[in-house]
C-alpha cells in the first residue's frame, strides 16, 4: 500500500535548515500521506496551523501503544507499540499524564528557575574558566554545551554529577537512530536501575527525586521513570540547543554582532534560535483515537501521524518575512520548538534560562570566538532523534 508513498525526508541542505521537501509539502499539501519505515501508510503534518490544532486536540493520542517512528529507528521498537514505561509521561494521555505532570509542574516554574539563576551563573563561569585554561582549540560540546545543562539537571534532581558519564552514555544510546532494540532496551534498564537507587534512602534528600519520594503520590518505579525522562532530556535536548545555537551565531556574524552590541536582545534571540533550529527534527507522533475529519481528510482511528515541528516553525503563514532566515530581532511568538498542548516541554523555563545565561557569557568571555574547522567539517548529529552537533571545535 505504501510503496508509492514518500517517506519522511532526512537530507538537510545545510546544518541549519530542515529538508527542503518539508517546505514544499507545506505549500502544496500540509497534511499528506507518508510511508513509514515498517511499510504502513500514515500522515505527515507540516503547517503551523494544523500542527497547533492537532497537538491541542484530545482526540489525538500520545500513547506509546500507537506510536511508530517516522524514520528508521530500531531502538524505538521496545518502547513504541507497548504501554508506557512507569513515569514516562510523554507516552501517556490524560488522566495518567495529568496525574504525574501535576507533581512536577511546580518544580519548573519561571519563579523557581529565577531562584536557580545565581547557581547557574557560577556553573557557567567555572566552565568558561576551565575552557580558558585548556586553551584553544577546544570542543565546546565537551567543555561547555553538555556540562551546563547536565550539572543543572543533576542538581535539580539530586543526582550526583559524578554519575554523568554513565548517564550520558546511556542517554546517547536511547536517542541514537542506529542502535539496535536490544541496545536501547539495555540502556533504559540501566537508567531505571540507577534512578531507583538514587531515589531511594541513599539519594540526595534535597533533590526533586527525594521530594517526590517523600510526597508519596508517585510510586518508586514512577519516580525512577520521571528521573530518567528529565535526566535524558536535560542532557540531550538542551546541550544540542546550546551547541547548535552557538554554531548558528558563529555562522551568522551579522546576528552575533547585533547580539553582542545589544545584550538586551538575548531573550528574543533565544526564542528565534529555538524556532529557527528546532532540534526535534523528526517531529512528534500522534494517533487518532476515533475516525476524525481533520485538515480536509478522514483520519482513521489508529493511524500514525507525524507532526513536523521544524516545518511548522518555518511556516510563512505564521512567521512572516522570510522564516528560513535567522533574525534575532524577529517576533517568534508562537513557535513550537517545545511542542504544544498538554505535552509541551515541562522544562522549557529551564532551557530558556540556560540559553539566556550561557550564550552571552560565552561571547563576553571569548569575544573572538570562532570555529576551529571549516563549517562543513563540523560533525552533525543527524543520526540522533535530537538534532545538533557531536562536536563543535572552537578557537579564540
Amino acid at each position: 500500500m505504501a510503496s508509492d508513498l514518500t517517506p519522511h525526508p532526512v537530507t538537510r541542505p545545510n546544518p541549519f535548515d530542515p529538508p527542503l521537501e518539508l517546505g514544499r509539502y507545506r505549500e502544496t499539501e500540509p497534511i499528506r500521506r507518508m510511508a513509514y519505515p515498517d511499510g504502513h501508510a500514515g500522515w505527515l503534518i507540516t503547517s503551523h496551523e494544523l500542527a497547533r490544532a492537532m497537538l491541542s486536540d484530545g482526540r489525538f493520542s500520545a500513547r506509546s501503544e500507537f506510536k511508530r517512528p517516522p524514520v528508521s529507528r530500531p531502538g524505538a521498537d521496545p518502547f513504541y507499540g507497548a504501554p508506557a514505561l512507569p513515569g514516562w509521561l510523554v507516552d501517556m494521555d490524560a488522566p495518567e499524564h495529568t496525574r504525574i505532570r501535576q507533581q512536577l509542574a511546580g518544580k519548573f516554574t519561571a519563579r523557581r528557575m529565577r531562584d536557580l539563576r545565581p547557581r547557574l551563573d557560577v556553573v557557567i563561569d567555572d566552565l568558561l574558566s576551565t575552557m580558558a585554561r585548556k586553551g584553544p582549540p577546544v570542543d565546546l560540546v565537551e567543555l561547555f554545551a553538555l556540562p551546563v545543562p547536565s550539572i543543572m539537571i543533576c542538581e535539580i534532581l539530586g543526582v550526583p554529577y559524578e554519575k554523568r558519564a554513565e548517564f550520558q552514555q546511556n542517554s546517547e544510546t536511547l536517542f541514537s537512530l542506529r542502535v539496535t532494540a536490544d541496545e536501547a532496551s539495555a540502556a533504559m534498564d540501566r537508567l531505571y536501575e540507577l534512578l531507583r537507587v538514587l531515589s531511594g534512602p541513599g539519594g540526595d534528600r534535597d533533590g526533586l527525586l527525594a521530594m517526590l519520594a517523600e510526597d508519596g503520590t508517585l510510586d518508586r518505579e514512577e519516580i525512577a521513570g520521571v528521573g530518567v525522562l528529565l535526566l535524558t532530556a536535560g542532557h540531550e535536548s538542551t546541550s544540542s540547543s546550546l551547541a547548535l545555537s552557538t554554531f548558528a551565531l558563529l555562522s551568522h556574524p551579522d546576528q552575533l554582532a547585533k547580539l553582542t552590541a545589544d545584550p538586551g536582545l538575548i531573550d528574543n534571540a533565544v526564542e528565534e534560535l529555538m524556532r529557527y533550529l528546532s532540534v526535534f527534527h523528526f517531529g512528534v507522533p500522534r494517533t487518532p483515537l476515533e475516525d476524525v475529519e481533520f485538515g480536509g481528510h478522514l483520519l482513521r482511528a489508529g493511524e500514525s501521524i507525524t507532526v513536523s515541528l521544524p516545518a511548522a516553525n518555518r511556516d510563512p503563514a505564521w512567521f512572516a518575512d522570510h522564516p528560513d532566515r535567522l533574525d534575532i530581532e524577529r517576533r517568534s511568538t508562537g513557535h513550537m520548538a517545545f511542542g504544544y498542548g498538554i505535552h509541551q516541554c515541562l522544562g522549557q523555563n529551564l532551557v530558556r534560562m540556560e540559553l539566556r545565561a550561557a550564550l552571552p557569557a560565552l561571547f563576553r568571555r571569548f569575544p573572538g570566538l570562532a570555529l576551529a574547522v571549516p563549517s562543513d567539517e563540523v560533525p552533525l548529529s543527524s543520526d540522533m532523534s535530537v538534532y545538533g552537533v557531536h562536536r563543535l571545535p572552537v578557537t579564540w
